[in-house]
């Protein structure tokens, strides 16, 4: 009889695993308490995979031998702690996913920069001639991308709500590339909850297994401390120089030495610029070497990486004014390097759904930077209580065409316009894709 398996979740991750488990030969039933996009509703039926959708069938999802659970799905909804209860196995997509491959995996968290560094990685791979799959909370998801032809090799962006509910899981190659406050709504508000899910992937790693780690983040070293880590170690830092294994800033050059077999770069001639960006290629770099990835084909990676989209994307000069699209920026972290990016005065639109945030971290750089605040969501009290006493204008807006067209108002010549939230956008758009693609939309309007 084949096992029952239930998957909690409509969409990339959830209808991957979906397909990935049928594959294998189990019973698959997908349960949705929303709407599914009609594509992946396409992709279930066109593989005759039963799915339900505005509903959990508790007699359904009770009746199976194993759960996956979509990450977007917290821990305390009713239904979770029903299967709990039950004793019913429940793990992440990308858990089960790793069952089925024996290719190294280089997985990558933090609170910023993984997208950046996952496909940096994959870039630098690529171009020096491997079968690198890209996975996990970019692009394709896990499960879906061992449904195609196989990889020598997969790079994983991983976040926190995929951590928790990983086991057995072994990240051959680990990357931790900060940890700062982000989803605490998610953790009871408690950053040390938060903390210990990101180091969820250096569990069940291996002497010859490796940690990539930012040295210079102090909620990093720390945790450190308090864990018992098998794998090699191999730190990165901007701010001090490192002996043995890493990275590191030497006279304005990128340091990379892997066995006492170094390269060096100028961080001018990368293409991504900025203290985080220099941290992300450091990450990348120490990857690449670990797996024998000669020198040439990574300078040649760093110097022509074209950055992703919604991350400080540059999308129009208006009358001398410069707009750029960091819709990405979900949380405080985030906005602060992208602020802390900018050479020109900042009108900055900002806001969505706070998640906790702290926003006294960004009050330095709002006092030398940002000449206007445009708050841009439903319930902007948290933004103007923060910074009604370090900024002399700021507007509250409902729509993103309502925020660009304040934006460009305010604006003079030599200014930016910086898209750069802060915040989740799910009270105003469907992801924060939908957001930079309607602040594109709206600066083209202009």
């Amino acid at each position: 009889m084949k096992k029952r398996i239930v998957i909690l979740g409509g969409g990339e991750s959830g209808v991957g695993a979906a397909l990935l488990a049928v594959s294998k030969g189990f019973e698959v039933f997908v349960s949705d308490n929303g709407r599914l996009k009609e594509k992946y509703r396409d992709v279930l039926s066109n593989a005759g995979i039963g799915f339900e959708e505005g509903r959990h069938t508790e007699e359904r999802v009770l009746g199976a031998e194993e759960v996956i659970k979509s990450p977007g799905i917290p821990d305390d909804v009713p239904l979770i702690g029903k299967i709990r209860k039950k004793g019913i196995r429940m793990v992440s997509e990308t858990e089960f996913a790793a069952r089925y491959t024996h290719a190294p995996k280089i997985c990558i968290t933090g609170s910023n920069g993984k997208t950046t560094t996952t496909l940096l990685t994959c870039h630098i791979l690529q171009r020096a001639g491997l079968n690198c799959g890209l996975a996990g909370n970019v692009g394709t998801s896990f499960a879906w991308k061992l449904t195609q032809p196989a990889c020598e090799i997969y790079v994983l962006e991983i976040s926190s709500f995929q951590l928790d509910h990983m086991y057995d899981f072994r990240a051959e190659t680990a990357v931790i590339l900060n940890i700062t406050p982000d989803h605490l709504d998610r953790y009871g508000y408690r950053f040390d909850e938060y903390v210990r899910s990101k180091f969820r992937i250096t569990r069940n790693q291996r002497p010859q297994d490796a940690l990539i780690y930012n040295a210079d983040d102090p909620v990093i070293g720390r945790e450190l401390k308090n864990q018992d880590i098998r794998a090699q170690l191999f730190p990165f830092s901007i701010r001090n120089r490192l002996t043995g294994n890493g990275a590191w800033l030497e006279d304005n050059h990128l340091v990379v030495n892997i066995d006492s077999n170094r390269f060096t770069m100028t961080i001018d001639n990368l293409a991504l610029q900025g203290k985080h960006n220099i941290y992300n290629s450091m990450a990348a770099s120490i990857a690449a070497r670990i797996f024998d990835i000669r020198k040439d084909p990574i300078k040649e990676s760093l110097a022509d990486f074209q950055n992703i989209e919604h991350r400080l994307e540059f999308v129009a000069r208006i009358h001398g004014v410069d707009f750029i699209n960091d819709s990405k920026a979900t949380n405080v972290n985030s906005t602060w390097y992208a602020l802390e990016s900018m050479a020109a005065p900042v009108v900055w639109i900002a806001g969505g759904i706070d998640k906790g945030n702290d926003y006294s971290v960004l009050y330095d750089l709002v006092k030398t930077k940002v000449k206007a605040l445009i708050c841009l969501g439903r319930d902007n009290k948290a933004l103007i209580r923060a910074f009604s006493d370090l900024l002399e204008r700021i507007v509250e807006t409902t729509s993103m065409e309502e925020a660009v067209r304040w934006a460009s108002y305010i604006g003079r010549p030599n200014d930016v316009v910086l898209l750069s939230p802060a915040c989740a956008s799910f009270d105003l758009f469907e992801n924060f894709e939908d957001r930079g693609n309607q602040f594109k939309e709206a600066v083209k309007s202009l």
